[in-house]
């Protein structure tokens, strides 16, 4: 599918207590520093983009990763005309989102007010907005500047700086811009207002500052090319970064986006003439892989990478990434990066590093800097699986290793950094109640513990290994035999009273024990011995998915979006409209009973996501939806990040071809693909009968082809093994 092909605004119907994605309908290049939208619904906050909306507020250039982690250094562009002397109530205008364009790699529109057609395509750093303007009227551009702002305007330029962000190490962090007008401005009528639209005192029409104002700049001629670079490094690097896209343009820019996007889609083919609006959603999600994390590194005048340090407050060599929550993206995002794009992890697992140089720690949640969001670390994982499949080298992978011991044994004394409650889960091998969301810390520590251990042995340090391969099992503190849920417990080693599992809280992360108590991806196996087994373990799987999806709000005290979502999924107390769920419809597999994961796998695909602006069951949340939907979609995911294995579920196209590394490529094929058939009948690896619940990381890059075929009615084979656990490992 061409890129052009792709609607961005999928998931886009949203507000503050419903989520069809939380998504915003991003133009850019793939991983870009910056991101442009359409503002339309400013006066809601971080949900500023309304896709049933008629109102334009302007172009907004964003870093929004999510609208519960909020914007920084973002400004909008809007293109009007005014008559002389025109009193001015509001700036905005209105289009006709039917005919409007939300591509990946254009915005384009027609603004019914001011009679202004304006097209905009993105560079990496910048982008180029062509504006053709009626006949009528003074044509100009307002600028919006949320925040500080400090700019110098000469007669086809506007260069300085601004800074709003929600949350930073430096308070004076700055993003500094530069403005290239094709048309020469009219600086005699240069109009700085308030937000109201009210005139402000400017005495010097060419150097202008304040906070949070609207710069109005008026043209001569109808139409205009506008140029724009940005920079977190100086003045100089923002104009350096002006001159490169300078000398592209307009078409030339979208050219050149067009190809950037269209590597990385042509790299997985689908040829499936029966389900055009299956291919389509498809599609659509995986554009959504490929949009964080953003680059925080730019190419100084060597063209050597450099970043801002917001910690040191100073310009550092290096590359280095932003805006992404690994408790979200470490399941889905980075396991398909290892499979379609490695080149791009092996980068961004450089720039991870430097997180760690730079802080001491490990990134938890980047949005522009650390923010210390949600429970684990689970970037280990990503550390895991990347050194599972021989994507880090060994010198690299030793440093990894240190940071990753840092993590698990020196509790920061600030609480962004690191793991929280550190020094109580050494000490009880759990994390008391005494901390909020203790059950997720525990399994998200047990967990990282594993990874530390897949780490050490890849380097040869077996000691180490077996002591973090052991305490990988703490989880089995919190298990209650009692009731066979895992459960909080405080410091004395006592259960917290007033168990419900329906109840959300109290020792769980977005989520009750039926949500997050299955979180033991190291060691399923051994979750199931404490349940009593295979069968028993089955029969508790099959309770949760037949359990009515209510709830209790518990310590949340009201009704959270993501309780609402899991009631309108509808598909019992599994929550796929929350990452701690996605795991769950594989668990099947691992208890003899691949037909439940087939059949819930399918339901959810086929159900659950679509390529409208109701497009996903809950948060999206940086291609970690995405991820899930795109890697179920093809037939297999990573229950176990780090064991360099995926599980076996249901594939959903006719024919698609992988295109690999090294020339490689592997052809899935489906037989008797129809939506009735809901069970799988047997599959073939290489034309020879394939009987494992999973597939190697190592068989999927090898490439050959991968046949699954379908039917009406159950036929489990016997598996001749089961994905990796703890327990079973020999």
């Amino acid at each position: 599918m061409k890129i052009t092909e792709i609607d961005t605004r999928q998931g886009t119907l949203n507000n503050y207590r419903f989520s069809n994605g939380n998504t915003l309908p991003l133009t850019g290049t793939p991983f870009a520093m910056n991101y442009f939208t359409i503002q339309n619904n400013g006066g809601n906050g971080s949900w500023f983009f309304d896709p049933n909306s008629r109102r334009f507020e302007g172009f907004r250039l964003t870093h929004q990763p999510s609208p519960w982690v909020g914007d920084f250094q973002h400004l909008q562009i809007l293109p009007l005309t005014q008559q002389p002397h025109e009193v001015i109530n509001e700036l905005a205008g209105s289009f006709d989102p039917q005919q409007a364009t939300f591509s990946p790699t254009k915005l384009a529109l027609h603004d019914l007010r001011y009679q202004v057609s304006s097209q905009l395509t993105p560079s990496t750093y910048g982008a180029i907005l062509h504006s053709q303007y009626p006949s009528t009227g003074q044509a100009g551009l307002q600028f919006e500047l949320p925040g500080q702002f400090e700019l110098t305007i000469t007669e086809q330029a506007v260069y300085g700086w601004l800074s709003n962000f929600s949350d930073c190490e430096d308070p004076d962090f700055k993003m500094y811009v530069a403005f290239h007008f094709s048309q020469p401005l009219l600086l005699d009528q240069t109009q700085l207002l308030n937000t109201n639209c009210q005139p402000l005192d400017c005495p010097d029409k060419q150097h202008i500052s304040g906070t949070d104002g609207r710069l109005c700049l008026f043209l001569t001629g109808h139409e205009n090319d506008l140029q724009f670079a940005t920079s977190f490094i100086s003045p100089e690097q923002a104009q350096l970064n002006l001159q490169r896209q300078l000398t592209k343009d307009f078409d030339q820019h979208l050219l050149a986006a067009n190809q950037s996007w269209q590597t990385y889609f042509d790299r997985i083919a689908i040829q499936d003439q029966q389900h055009p609006e299956r291919v389509q959603t498809f599609y659509t999600t995986l554009y959504r892989l490929f949009l964080f994390p953003q680059k925080f590194y730019e190419l100084d005048a060597k063209h050597q990478p450099v970043h801002y340090d917001t910690k040191a407050r100073c310009v550092k060599p290096g590359i280095l990434y932003t805006n992404n929550g690994f408790w979200d993206t470490y399941k889905t995002v980075y396991p398909f990066f290892s499979i379609i794009a490695p080149e791009l992890l092996q980068e961004m697992l450089q720039g991870f590093l430097t997180s760690y140089y730079e802080t001491d720690y490990l990134p938890k949640w980047l949005s522009p800097d650390e923010r210390g969001m949600m429970p684990g670390t689970l970037i280990d994982a990503v550390i895991a699986d990347a050194a599972s499949k021989d994507l880090i080298d060994k010198s690299q992978l030793s440093e990894f290793l240190t940071a990753m011991l840092k993590g698990a044994t020196t509790q920061s004394t600030d609480s962004k950094y690191g793991r929280r409650g550190t020094e109580d889960y050494l000490e009880y091998g759990y994390v008391p109640n005494t901390h909020d969301e203790s059950v997720n810390h525990t399994l998200d520590y047990a967990y990282s513990d594993y990874c530390i251990a897949v780490v050490a042995q890849k380097l040869g340090q077996t000691e180490l290994a077996a002591k973090y391969q052991h305490s990988a099992l703490n989880y089995r503190h919190l298990f209650d035999t009692q009731s066979k849920f895992i459960r909080a417990k405080d410091p004395q080693g006592n259960f917290q009273a007033n168990f419900s599992a329906i109840e959300w809280g109290n020792g769980y992360a977005e989520g009750g024990a039926w949500q997050n108590g299955f979180a033991v991806y190291q060691d399923i196996a051994g979750l199931s011995e404490l349940h009593g087994g295979n069968q028993a373990f089955y029969q508790k799987l099959v309770e949760l998915v037949n359990t009515q999806p209510r709830f209790k709000v518990g310590h949340y005290g009201f009704e959270i979006h993501e309780m609402t979502e899991m009631v309108a999924l509808n598909f019992g107390q599994l929550a796929m409209s929350n990452q701690p769920s996605f795991h769950i419809p594989y668990l099947f597999a691992y208890v003899d009973h691949p037909e439940m994961t087939e059949l819930l796998v399918k339901q959810l695909l086929l159900n659950a996501f679509n390529a409208g602006f109701s497009g996903f069951p809950g948060d999206e949340d940086n291609g970690s939806m995405a991820g899930w939907y795109v890697l179920s979609a093809l037939g297999f995911y990573p229950v176990t990040p780090g064991s360099g294995q995926y599980v076996l579920g249901m594939p959903i196209f006719d024919n698609v071809i992988l295109h690999l590394p090294d020339q490689k490529e592997l052809t899935l094929t489906t037989v008797n693909n129809s939506d009735h058939n809901l069970f799988v009948q047997n599959r073939q690896l290489n034309k020879q009968l394939y009987r494992h619940s999973y597939i190697t990381h190592q068989d999927l890059m090898a490439g050959g082809t991968f046949t699954t075929t379908l039917g009406l009615a159950p036929n489990p084979q016997p598996s001749d093994n089961q994905p990796f656990s703890i327990s079973t490992e020999h």
